[in-house]
C-alpha cells in the first residue's frame, strides 16, 4: 500500500464525519448513519484503489451500510488491491444524542489480511504499549487488572477501565469495582475507547467487555499501528450466527484471536472525530459556511501517527453531503 494513500483515506473519513455531524443531537440515528454512509461511499469513488469491504456496518441494526463484499474505489484491478474495514459512523446513538466520542473510521490492509468477522459480538481486551504482553482474555478479571496496573507502575486504585454500559456486563463491573479500580462506563463507541488505551494522555488504561466483532477487527488494526495489545473472542447468540461465521471461513468458534491474527501484514488506520471524545475533537461549524475537522492517520509499517486539523469550505466541497449542502 502506497503511503500516499493515507491522506486519501483521511479525506474519506472527513467526508463521512462532516455529513453525519449535521445530525448531531437531533435524535435521528438512521439519518445520521445514512448521511455518513452516502458521503463515505461517494468519497471512496475518488480514490484510485480496487477495494473490497470485508468489515461493513449496520447488519445488526438493519441500518444503511456499506455492505460486506461491496467494491469501492475508482481504480481497476491494476491499481492497489486492498481490503477495507470501516464504520462510517461509529457511535450512532452518540451522534444522535450529542454524546462523547463518535467517530468515522476506516482501516485498510492488503487483500486477505483482515479477519472476516461476522456481524456478531466479541469479547475484547485492549491495552497500550506499556502493558503489551501482560493481558490474557482467558484469565480472571483480577489477574488482568492487576497485571496491567503493575506494568504501568500504578496502584490498582489509579487504574481506569472502560466498559460498555450494558446489562451483560453487570458481573464484570462488580468485579472491577471490588478490586478498587476506577471505571468509565460508555454507552457506545468501543473502537474509540479501545484505541484510547494507546493514546497519550487519554487517561484510559484498559478496555474490557463484549462489543461488536467488526469493531474489534478495526480496533486491532489501530492497535497494531500504535503497538498496543488487543485480544478478542467471538461470542455467538444463536446457531444462525455460528452458521454465518463458518460460511465466512471461521472454523474454530472458540478461538481467542491475537491482534496480529485479526490484522495481518501492514495496515493503515484513519479516523475523524464527529463528536469530541478521548481520541479526537468533533466537527465544529464556523461562520461563513466553514467547518473544522480533527483526524488521525496511522501506518503500521512505520509506526508514524499523524493528527490532522483541517478547515473546510462547505460551499466548495466537490460532493453533496446527503442534503447538507
Amino acid at each position: 500500500m502506497d503511503r500516499n494513500l493515507a491522506l486519501e483515506f483521511v479525506r474519506i473519513t472527513e467526508a463521512a464525519a462532516l455529513a453525519s455531524s449535521k445530525f448531531m443531537g437531533r435524535g435521528d440515528e438512521k439519518a445520521a448513519d445514512q448521511a455518513a454512509v452516502d458521503a463515505m461511499r461517494k468519497a471512496f469513488n475518488s480514490v484510485r484503489i480496487f477495494g473490497t469491504v470485508v468489515i461493513g456496518e449496520g447488519e445488526r441494526d438493519e441500518a444503511p451500510m456499506l455492505y460486506i463484499g461491496e467494491k469501492v474505489g475508482a481504480g481497476s484491478q491494476t491499481d492497489p488491491s486492498v481490503d477495507i474495514a470501516l464504520d462510517p459512523l461509529e457511535g450512532t446513538t452518540i451522534c444522535a444524542t450529542g454524546g462523547v466520542g463518535a467517530i468515522s473510521v476506516v482501516a485498510v490492509a492488503e487483500s486477505g489480511h483482515f479477519l472476516h468477522a461476522p456481524d456478531t459480538y466479541m469479547q475484547k481486551i485492549a491495552v497500550g504499549p506499556e502493558a503489551k504482553g501482560v493481558i490474557d482474555i482467558e484469565a480472571p478479571v483480577k489477574d488482568n487488572v492487576c497485571n496491567v496496573a503493575r506494568a504501568l507502575g500504578k496502584d490498582v486504585g489509579e487504574m481506569t477501565v472502560v466498559i460498555l454500559d450494558r446489562p451483560r456486563h453487570k458481573d464484570l463491573i462488580s468485579e472491577v469495582r471490588a478490586l478498587g479500580a476506577r471505571i468509565q462506563l460508555i454507552g457506545d463507541g468501543d473502537v474509540s475507547a479501545g484505541v484510547a488505551t494507546s493514546w497519550g494522555d487519554s487517561g484510559i488504561d484498559l478496555l474490557m467487555g463484549i462489543g461488536g466483532a467488526p469493531e474489534g477487527v478495526i480496533t486491532a488494526a489501530a492497535m497494531k499501528c500504535l503497538d498496543g495489545d488487543f485480544q478478542g473472542r467471538l461470542v455467538f447468540r444463536n446457531d444462525e450466527e455460528k452458521k454465518r461465521a463458518r460460511k465466512m471461513g471461521i472454523e474454530d468458534l472458540e478461538r481467542c484471536y491475537q491482534r496480529d491474527e485479526m490484522a495481518r501484514g501492514h495496515v493503515m488506520f484513519c479516523a475523524t472525530g464527529i463528536t469530541s471524545g478521548p481520541l479526537l475533537k468533533g466537527v465544529r461549524f464556523l461562520p461563513g459556511r466553514r467547518a473544522t475537522t480533527h483526524s488521525v492517520v496511522m501506518r503500521s509499517r512505520t509506526g508514524t501517527v499523524r493528527t490532522i486539523e483541517a478547515e473546510h469550505s462547505l460551499a466548495r466541497k466537490p460532493f453533496e453531503m446527503h442534503g447538507v449542502l
